[in-house]
């Protein structure tokens, strides 16, 4: 289908340890000469009765000693105007991923049981920490279990709710996007929620994300699906049918 491309792959650059040589220095503390191996440790001020009297080539005879509180600007000085928190600002807060298959026009397989206390009866069950859509019969027959990508902003509560309408197509609240197969059961504040196929942008003619993504929360606020899934869900599926959302 249009839009299933490859996706990016990320490069990195390994940086090799610096290794420094093993060059002997001397010191002397209290008249005593003292020969070591330069490496970075550090003198607890006060050890031994010897605070500040370590001094030498890398060892300024300040170093480790703190002015007093009464010389301080201010309640903390490593902290300036630049490091005052802002106000919090909105941002997606899910970030469960799923390792992606090699190729980007394949989807994970999902084989995560039916979780405890999700209702009972024909149904739809959704986890949102899983990402993970079960299809259930009315004898508690799993029909179908599937990655899905759920909101990233993960606005939708838990709870049961039931399916109050069905569109065979429909467009984004922000008209960009297309898709099919929409079933509703969730009354959102910009928008209604629920499941569809895989969103495609209209200036682009191209499907938002792969099917090696879904299992990550990528969507605006519904649930996307493979187009089969779609279909099968669009096809368990009546007005009144109890969605339910849960967290593992």
């Amino acid at each position: 289908m249009a839009g299933r491309y490859g996706v990016s792959s990320r490069s990195a650059t390994r940086h090799s340890p610096r290794r420094r040589s093993r060059v002997r220095r001397r010191s002397r503390i209290h008249g005593v000469r003292v020969t070591f191996l330069s490496c970075s440790f550090a003198v607890t001020a006060g050890l031994f009765g010897l605070a500040g009297t370590a001094t030498g080539p890398d060892v300024p005879a300040s170093a480790g000693v703190l002015p007093p509180l009464s010389d301080r600007d201010g309640d903390d000085t490593s902290r300036g105007e630049a490091r005052v928190p802002s106000a919090k600002t909105a941002r997606p807060v899910m970030e469960k991923v799923v390792p992606p298959p090699a190729d980007p026009n394949v989807k994970p397989v999902a084989t995560a049981p039916l979780p405890a206390g999700s209702g009972s009866g024909h149904r739809v069950v959704f986890d949102i920490t899983q990402q993970v859509v079960w299809l259930v019969d009315a004898d508690e027959t799993v029909l179908r279990t599937y990655y899905v990508s759920g909101s990233r902003y993960d606005q939708l509560p838990t709870g049961t709710f039931d399916v109050f309408s069905k569109s065979r197509d429909a467009v984004s609240w922000h008209g960009t996007e297309t898709m099919e197969y929409m079933v509703r059961f969730f009354r959102g504040e910009n928008s209604n929620i629920g499941f569809h196929d895989l969103p495609v942008a209209t200036a682009t003619g191209a499907e938002v994300q792969t099917l090696s993504q879904l299992g990550t929360p990528l969507s605006d606020g519904c649930i996307r699906q493979d187009l089969d899934d779609a279909v099968a869900l669009w096809e368990h599926t009546e007005v009144g049918t109890p969605v339910v959302v849960v967290r593992s």
